[in-house]
Formats: C-alpha cells, structure tokens, sequence
C-alpha cells in the first residue's frame, strides 16, 4: 500500500465511541449510505442537533461528483451502512475529495447490538446497575446488595447482565419483568434456564392479550403488595395496570431510606407508556388513568429516583448515559402529566397522540411468553428499529 493510499484510508469508529460521542453531544455529521426503506426504518438517533443524511451507497457509484458535492467538507463525516464495507468504500472515497471522514465498524448492526453498562446508585448497602441498549431506546436494571442480585426488565442478550453480577461478586436470585414487553424479547426466562433464578411477571400478562392464549414458559406470579428482598433492599410490587394488564411499577427501598421506583413503561422521564399495544386502547385508557391518579401517588416522594425502560430520545439521557430523574423533576418537566387535570383531558390526549402499532409487537408478545421460539435472524429482525412504547406528542 502506497504513503498516498494510506493517507486515504478511513479510519474506524466503534460503536461504543461513537455511543460516547452522542451522550456528549460531540458526535460528528452522520452520512448513512443504506437505502432509503431501510434508512427509514431506523436510524442512528442521538441529542437534539445531530446531523443525520441519507445518501445511498449506489448514488456514490451512478455519479460520484454529484454525491460528494450533498456532503458537507466542514466537518467530520462517519458514514454508516449494514455491516461495513459499503461505508468504508464511501468514506474512502469521501477523503481523496478531501472530506475527514470516517465510518462505523461492523455497520449499523454494531450500533444495534451495542450494550452500555453503567453505575446509576454505589451506596454502601450496594450498587444499582442501569444496563442500556442505546439503539432501541431500551433500559433496563440490576440491584445488587449483599452478594445477592436482581435483575429487572433484561433485554434479549444475557450476557451482559450475567458479567455484571459476576463482576460484583453477586449470584443471580430474582429476575423481574415489570410487564410482558411488546417492543423487545425479554432475556428473563434465558436467564432462568442460564442460572436457575425465578422468573417474574404479574400473571395478568401471562395471557396474550390478543390471542388470549396462556403462557407456556415457567414463571412466579406477581402480585401488588409483595415484597422481595436482595441483600438489604427491599422490594415492592405496585400493580400499575393500563400500558397492560399486569404492569407492575418495583419501588425499591434501601436502608438508608432511599428509594427508587423501576416503573418500567408506566412513567417514563418525559412521557408514559401507550395503553393501546394489547390492542384495546379505548378500554385500557382509563385504566391507565386510574393508576396515574390513584395508585401510584401514595409511592412517591419528590425525592424518589424514577428509573424507566425506556427512552424516547437521548435527550433524557445525562452525559454519563444514565436515564433517571427525582421525581420532583419528572412531575415539573414531563408535560404529558399535565392532562391528568381530568380523565376527559387524559382520554383525548391519550387516544388523540397513539403512533401506529408496529404490527411486530403482537408477535414479540407471542414470543415473550413462550407461544414462538423464533430464530436468532428472526428475533433481530422482530427488534428492528427503536422502540415506540410512549406516546408520541
């Protein structure tokens, strides 16, 4: 390879940095060379402000001068495709015309695949684990006190929740699930048949709410009131139905007296979760109000820690990737809370903001509670793409 050749060759960026790089609002001009069904899909989402372009790879190859003149010579460029070699041909490219630019390793199936884990709570009593999927909006959690852990809410890929137990010295004793998910396949009965550990849910979700078929996969019932204890912490099941049925929100208290409420896609930072993804949003909604109003106040304090599972934008998320509020900020900063003034305001907020139903999640509802065992391509295919949980106003 010539001095020349190398001065062109596009370095790669990680999908971790390229994570870094968005918390921190320094990620450069976004270049994705798919085409546009795919591009339109997904996409790399990040801080308000980032730059995101679509130009595809083909346009590069039908007329290269034309293609290069709609990329800005300004500013770094990272150009992404779906495994690589289509971004590294372009940002090559990109640079004989004098554009710094660089592409994504492994494609936009690395960002997919990404998982970031982080401290949220170090206290002496224990440690609190926030385990992120940044790509699709997806958060979950690890409690961990006394050599003994939890795991609420895991996403598909157990891996990174068996490291982070292990990591701490921790066994694996409960694994929760706040609600049968829609958006994503649960990694909580892998992880049962990985390690042992029961596998909760509320058994309201335990039946398709579509199909209204029982679940086929070994679970423990939930039920509001109950309490669990991991080391020195305790938690407690608050039934919280109307995103589902069997929604639970999971307060936990700690010796000190610090609490911190896990509300899956009950509360999010700046928006709830939809009731209408079991397919009967007219019938859930008032459901939903009836726990926004009644069944939750009695938990909170201005000071208790609201940790969701879920993410609209990275705009909720501070520069360390953590995605929690006080509640006291939440009840100021989430305007959607403001139409909880009355249930006709609720309703017509609620019913007039519901984006379109991925018709996907019926079937990662059918998965979740053991009606299809899909393949390894079929289960990242079902994920494709952000989540859509809250409402969209």
């Amino acid at each position: 390879m010539t001095i020349a050749e190398l001065q062109t060759q596009a370095p790669a960026v990680t999908a971790s940095a390229l994570y870094d790089a968005l918390l921190h609002n320094t990620a450069p001009f976004i270049l994705d060379v798919r085409n546009p069904d795919d591009f339109a899909r997904w996409r790399i989402e990040g801080r308000t402000g980032l730059t995101v372009l679509n130009i595809p790879y083909y346009d590069f190859i039908e007329d290269e001068e034309s293609a290069v003149a709609r990329v800005s010579a300004d500013r770094e460029v990272l150009v992404v495709c779906a495994k690589e070699g289509s971004s590294q041909y372009v940002a090559d490219l990109l640079r004989t015309h004098g554009v710094d630019a660089k592409y994504l390793e492994g494609g936009i199936l690395s960002w997919g695949h990404l998982y970031d884990t982080r401290d949220i709570i170090v206290a002496s009593w224990g440690r609190i684990v926030q385990v992120t999927r940044p790509a699709r909006g997806d958060v979950s959690f690890i409690v961990i006190s006394d050599g003994a852990a939890a795991v609420i809410d895991p996403l598909r890929h157990t891996t990174p929740y068996l490291e982070s137990v292990a990591a701490h010295g921790a066994r694996l004793t409960h694994i929760f699930d706040t609600h049968v998910h829609a958006d994503h396949i649960s990694g909580g009965p892998a992880l049962t048949r990985e390690t042992g550990a029961p596998y909760y849910v509320h058994p309201y979700d335990a039946i398709h709410p579509i199909d209204m078929l029982p679940a086929t996969i070994a679970y423990t019932a939930l039920d509001d009131g109950q309490t669990y204890r991991i080391g020195q912490v305790e938690l407690r099941m608050i039934w919280y139905p109307g995103h589902t049925l069997g929604q639970v929100n999971i307060l936990a208290i700690a010796p000190d007296g610090s609490r911190y409420l896990f509300t899956g896609d009950g509360i999010f930072l700046r928006s709830f979760g939809r009731p209408d993804l079991g397919g009967k949003g007219e019938a859930w909604t008032p459901v939903l109000y009836e726990s926004m109003t009644r069944r939750l106040p009695p938990h909170l304090d201005d000071a208790t820690l609201i940790l969701p599972s879920h993410f609209s934008t990275l705009d909720e998320a501070d520069e360390s990737g953590r995605v929690a509020a006080p509640w006291g900020i939440v009840r100021r900063t989430n305007a959607s809370l403001a139409y909880l003034e009355s249930e006709e305001a609720f309703r017509s907020f609620v019913l007039g903001n519901l984006p379109a139903f991925p018709p996907q999640y019926v079937e990662i509802k059918r998965v979740n509670i053991g009606l299809r065992t899909p393949s390894e391509t079929e289960a990242e295919e079902l994920e494709l793409g952000k989540n859509v949980c809250a409402l969209a106003k």
